[in-house]
């Protein structure tokens, strides 16, 4: 996980814009948020336009969206970026993994082209590792910022398991668990207090961003 420096980082109060026109997403930050009493309003909420992601690494996207909501609302803006990246696949899909999704973010499609790939490359059941990356940011409307990342290794599987979670949750298992994020529950993947230490790469991130940000 990364972070700013110490010396620079900017205490978030009051109210914030999750820039993101994700339902599940949206329901992930504001579970973070809810024990820190910060009043979150989402992008889509708000009406604004999704901002062309032209970054290539997900840092910089995160950026982009968070930026581009603080401006637009005068309010510090939280937004996340975040993909899975098979290691067998050269890093597939990384930053495009909601477009594999297509137009309308079909993710059990998006899982099928995985496998389709994989088996098309012949991977064995036991390569077919990948890690999660989520990276935070927030921005206020002065261009300050402050980056957290995180990430979580794990395995591959098929069929895909469990209707919790979003996006490829149903076909990662996180190393050490017989589960996958698709059959875990919010708090499970969460891990936050009192449950233990955080799991999912946004968890992770999370975590960082509230010892720097939300803490008193």
């Amino acid at each position: 996980m990364g972070a700013s420096e110490p010396s620079s980082r900017r205490r978030l109060t009051g109210k914030v814009v999750i820039a993101t026109h994700n339902p599940g997403k949206l329901k992930e930050m504001q579970h973070l948020l809810g024990p820190y009493g910060v009043e979150a309003v989402s992008a889509g909420e708000l009406g604004l336009a999704e901002p062309d992601e032209t970054g290539t690494m997900f840092a910089e996207n995160a950026a982009i969206k968070a930026h581009a909501a603080a401006r637009a609302t005068g309010l510090p803006a939280f937004a996340d970026d975040s993909g899975i990246v098979v290691h067998a696949l050269d890093g597939a899909p990384g930053l495009f993994s909601a477009r594999w999704g297509g137009p309308s973010k079909d993710f059990a499609a998006a899982m099928a082209r995985v496998k389709r790939e994989l088996d098309e490359r012949g991977v064995p059941a036991e390569q077919r590792t990948a890690h999660f990356v989520s990276a935070l940011v927030i921005a206020w409307p002065d261009g300050h910022e402050e980056l957290f990342e995180g990430r979580v290794h794990g395995a591959l599987v098929h069929p895909p398991r469990g209707a919790q979670g979003f996006g490829y949750d149903p076909m990662f298992r996180p190393d050490g668990h017989e589960r996958t994020f698709g059959e875990m529950s919010a708090d499970e993947k969460h891990g936050l207090p009192p449950l233990g230490s955080a799991l999912s790469h946004r968890a992770r991130a999370f975590v960082a961003l509230a010892d720097a940000c939300l803490k008193r």
